[in-house]
């Protein structure tokens, strides 16, 4: 951004082959894929009319048959269609999301697309980066090399004479400073304000005037500025070990620059591995003074020293883990760390208990097949090091071609492509970019690994919230049904009306339904495996028990009501009832009370299929208490 004065810039790349181009190629290339759940509304929406409209046609052929007449037998089959719709799927389905978005914000979780809740219990792994996810993303010095030797940070031993790394951690950064609270802060990537403050405890302010800046970026794997100290132009360079140490041809050992040789690199090599076993995330420092009028270049750099930092795992998160792996999800982090530094906080996480879990580096992922790689990933404890933006979009790709449920964590611009091809897409709500928020169709409102897997028990809920209600409301059918078949084939009064049909299905059955949708989670959905991809929503087991078990013991007590009815009346077989007639009124009206009533206990037994009625409270679910009160006003009235 120019705010002022003027200026020259060389265009070296417009639109599609900028960076952002790049970027925004890879974005919309990956495709978005509809979720099992608008698969399973489509199907059970086809099979519902193609169902309802057949059985319609033949019942309208069996009354003509019977010779009925033909605005009866229109009536007929129109009666037999609607008995058969479940009007309050969609309402149901949609609340069912929606509620359970509602409680996922409170739970710290921010959904931005509706599917992407049902698709969540679906999940089967968990891609997650460390920093910030699975840890606090709160750095702190532990451990620092330099000279040939190695250092506890706090306190710092005597003798420590590290002048230019110091300078180095107090000079570079992107940190910007602000005053709060009477005070002065530097705001900005937490590893950088560790840095910064564990120079400024031992004297160094990072005075010196910025000139310049070689920009950090995931390929580089480093960032240098140029500052002039006193009157002289230094260039200060701060990176991945691997990268840094590999521009370096000189060490600084007691303030004058040796030669780097073999020797002294796997000293520094040795140095970093033991930071790193410890958990520690390790930066090497470098610098150079540069000629009056030389052009900034990192090479022929003087080693400063490591510096190791510590990032604390979040205490919630081994719980988590506990909880993900009694679900049977699969946890795989992938982070820009080091290995060592990946694998020790794996351990202590609990994300890996084995003696050799799979590690693989970020190129070795490049340079393996899609085949390989899915090899790889059968490995039961894998974790992935040192890898780039593009690099995870494959083991993602992988992970989908192996036919898991991917969801994947980001929070840079680089993440948007991996964020839009996993089926669910988490974006950081603290440290995340707009860019990874608009790719994503969760975000974290805290950056916690927790709030994923609470996010993925909310998920399940949905979906066996809608199986209850399908239970519910399809046993309601049978009720409807029979009575006409009844009507039909046995030449009977009708015991139910047209009106009468809707005014269970769109007016008492409503609310009890909606409320279906709204259970909360069961304690024992996440001590459960995650549901098969291919398992259908509207599955033999519940059509089984909705209309061969719940809706004939319905249909029997509706019958029942409406011939005991006619029975007190003085009815006999044959007999006909014009529709005014009251008798023939108190009879529908009995049939119609009968099955709300039934609804009404139904209700109960949907809430689970097979755990007792009582073991689940109405103070669980205050909706079903409210549904419950106005389905009864409805049928008094």
């Amino acid at each position: 951004s120019l705010v002022s004065g003027e200026g020259r810039a060389v265009v070296f790349a417009t639109g599609m082959k900028t960076e952002f181009g790049r970027i925004a190629h890879l974005t919309q290339a990956a495709e978005k894929t509809v979720s099992h759940l608008q698969i399973e509304i489509a199907r059970l929406s086809k099979l519902v009319a193609i169902f309802a409209s057949a059985l319609g046609l033949v019942f309208f052929a069996i009354g003509a048959l019977i010779g009925l007449p033909f605005w009866a037998n229109l009536m007929f089959a129109i009666g037999i269609i609607v008995a058969n719709v479940p009007e309050g799927l969609l309402p149901t389905v949609t609340l069912s999301l929606a509620m359970a978005t509602q409680r996922m914000a409170r739970r710290n979780a921010l959904v931005r697309h509706l599917p992407a809740v049902e698709t969540l219990g679906a999940t089967t792994v968990i891609c997650s980066d460390k920093t910030g996810t699975l840890t606090e993303n709160r750095m702190s010095v532990r451990r620092v090399f330099c000279a040939g030797m190695l250092f506890d940070a706090n306190p710092l031993a005597e003798g420590f004479a590290a002048g230019h790394l110091l300078r180095n951690a107090a000079n570079c950064h992107n940190l910007k400073r602000s005053q709060r609270d009477g005070g002065e802060v530097w705001l900005g990537d937490p590893m950088e304000a560790a840095l910064r403050d564990f120079a400024g405890q031992h004297g160094e302010r990072g005075d010196g005037q910025r000139l310049g800046e070689l920009a950090f970026d995931s390929d580089r794997r480093r960032m240098s500025v140029i500052v002039d100290n006193d009157g002289a132009r230094w260039l200060y360079c701060k990176g991945a070990p691997e990268v840094v140490v590999q521009l370096c041809a000189q060490v600084d050992h007691g303030g004058s620059a040796i030669p780097l040789g073999e020797q002294r690199r796997q000293q520094i090599a040795l140095a970093q591995e033991a930071m790193a076993d410890s958990g520690l995330r390790v930066l090497a420092f470098a610098y150079r003074k540069l000629a009056p009028e030389e052009i900034p270049a990192e090479r022929e750099l003087v080693f400063s020293g490591l510096i190791g930092l510590h990032d604390p795992p979040r205490p919630e998160v081994p719980e988590a883990m506990a909880r993900c792996r009694s679900a049977g999800i699969k946890v795989i982090m992938v982070t820009g760390d080091h290995p060592h530094t990946a694998l020790a906080i794996a351990r202590e996480i609990g994300l890996v208990s084995s003696a050799q879990p799979t590690v693989l580096l970020g190129e070795a992922v490049r340079k393996l097949t899609p085949a390989q790689l899915q090899i790889a990933l059968d490995s039961p404890e894998i974790l992935f090091a040192r890898v780039t933006a593009e690099q995870k979009m494959l083991v993602v790709n992988a992970l989908r071609n192996k036919g898991e449920i991917v969801a994947v964590t980001g929070d840079g611009v680089n993440d948007a492509p991996a964020l839009k091809s996993a089926h669910i897409g988490i974006a950081m709500g603290v440290s995340g970019t707009d860019v990874a928020k608009a790719a994503a169709d969760m975000i974290l409102l805290d950056d916690n690994f927790a709030s994923i897997v609470n996010a993925v028990e909310e998920g399940r809920a949905v979906f066996e919230n809608i199986r209850k209600f399908l239970t519910y409301i399809l046993t309601s059918n049978i009720p409807e049904l029979l009575p006409y078949l009844a009507y039909v084939l046995f030449r009977i009064p009708l015991p139910l009306t047209i009106i009468q049909i809707l005014a269970v299905d769109l007016g008492t059955d409503m609310l009890p339904a909606l409320a279906l949708g709204a259970e909360r989670p069961e304690p024992c959905l996440m001590r459960q495996p995650p549901r098969p991809t291919h398992e259908r929503l509207l599955s033999w087991p519940l059509l089984a028990r909705a209309y061969l078990w719940l809706g004939p013991l319905q249909a029997a007590v509706a019958l029942a009501a409406f011939f005991f009815i006619l029975h007190l009346g003085g009815w006999q077989y044959g007999e006909f009832l014009a529709t005014t007639d009251p008798l023939y009124r108190q009879a529908t009206t009995a049939c119609l009370a009968a099955i709300v009533i039934a609804q009404m206990i139904n209700v109960f037994l949907c809430r689970h299929p097979r755990v007792a009625a009582i073991d689940f409270p109405l103070t669980r679910n205050s909706l079903l208490a409210l549904g419950l009160g106005v389905e009864l006003a409805l049928i008094l009235a």
